[in-house]
């Protein structure tokens, strides 16, 4: 450490390091080379990634505040758009998203996105666990709308317009989106005004198919599951989502919050994604 040539050997080392802590999500990938490098993978197995669907009028980005918690636990976390189509159609593209990853999945679903993990993970053997944010938890044979007036309690046919889009195949289909002036209420009570805005602008539209859609697949009979009932949700009745969670047999936990609980709540929703994830070591 004494000779010019070791003090320029270690200057340069500081300086790498720094450029790779300012670069967001550098710092990340740099400590998990550095885990994995040490680590004997028959002793630290590697961590599960995290796949994150969203539901019916949100997109991806609701999970913004999850992933940002999730991967300052070192885990890879994928929140791909989910195209709100068809049930079969939207469980098919988030399979071949599955297809691309290495390793065990976790793979978290809220809203409509419950039915889509529930079908996507059937008979894939790397999904090691399903976590259901106030989510849909289908049969087969039962659709998201079903589940919806199972109980009641639900605003969502009163907060709803629908438009026409057009078919592939010619003609026009149904989709639905939450009027704009009723979106905070009835979806993200409680979320910061200018929040609210910004996601009934984001918001992407359904199509009644899709909620009409029965499940041709259950795979929260064979992978363990976990459960987050929102108190406070407008679109689907909490009395639904908790007869839900008991009939997979998921580990649950309760949270006051809107629909939108991973934007008003999402310390809980991570903890409760964590705790599934440390399930499959």
């Amino acid at each position: 450490m004494n000779s010019p040539i070791s003090r320029r050997t270690v200057t340069a080392s500081l300086l790498a390091s720094a450029a790779v802590m300012a670069t967001p999500g550098a710092a990340f990938s740099a400590t998990s080379t550095v885990e994995n490098q040490r680590a004997d993978p028959r002793q630290h197995p590697a961590k599960p990634t995290i796949v994150l669907i969203h539901g019916a009028f949100a997109d991806a980005s609701s999970w913004s505040a999850v992933v940002e918690r999730l991967l300052r636990q070192g885990h890879h976390v994928l929140a791909p758009a989910l195209p709100l189509r068809g049930l079969a159609s939207d469980a098919s593209y988030i399979r071949s998203v599955l297809d691309s990853i290495q390793g065990p999945i976790v793979l978290v679903g809220h809203s409509y996105g419950g039915s889509v993990i529930s079908q996507a993970a059937a008979e894939f053997p790397r999904v090691k666990a399903l976590v259901y944010i106030a989510a849909f938890v289908p049969d087969i044979g039962e659709s998201a709308l079903e589940l919806t007036n199972k109980y009641p309690g639900s605003t969502l046919a009163q907060a709803t317009s629908s438009q026409s889009y057009p078919l592939p195949s010619g003609g026009t289909g149904e989709e639905l989106i939450i009027k704009k002036d009723l979106f905070r209420e009835q979806f993200a009570a409680g979320v910061p005004i200018p929040t609210a805005q910004v996601m009934a602008a984001g918001q992407r539209p359904i199509t009644v198919a899709a909620l009409q859609e029965k499940a041709t697949a259950a795979s929260w009979k064979k992978i363990p599951s976990w459960y987050l009932v929102a108190t406070e949700d407008r679109n689907i009745p909490p009395a639904a989502e908790q007869w839900m969670a008991e009939r997979a047999g998921a580990r649950t936990i309760t949270v006051r919050a809107p629909h939108a609980v991973a934007v008003s709540h999402p310390g809980p929703v991570t903890d409760l994604i964590l705790s599934a994830a440390r399930r499959t070591h």
